[in-house]
């Protein structure tokens, strides 16, 4: 895979990880603090986003940045307002 390539791969990871997690956080927020919802909302995305990592072959290098793509839409999504 050339380097162009993998960038995209990665930004659109970067992304995928930050949209799932916007959806979750805005949810977490609206959920009693420490209930089972609110510790589903915060859990549930990691799954998804560990198959999805797998599936487009990232090494575990590339962990903190998405790690660091999950507290940043947990956080966004938590500050959303409809």
């Amino acid at each position: 895979m050339d380097l162009s390539a993998k960038m995209a791969l990665i930004i659109g990871m970067f992304s995928l990880t930050t949209m799932i997690n916007l959806l979750f956080g805005y949810l977490r927020n609206r959920t009693r603090k420490f209930s089972v919802n609110w510790f589903l909302c915060i859990h549930l995305p990691i799954p998804l986003i560990f198959v999805a990592r797998t599936f487009s072959h990232l090494g575990y290098t590339y962990i903190p940045l998405f790690v660091m793509a999950a507290l940043t839409g947990q956080i966004l999504g938590g500050k959303m307002e409809f």
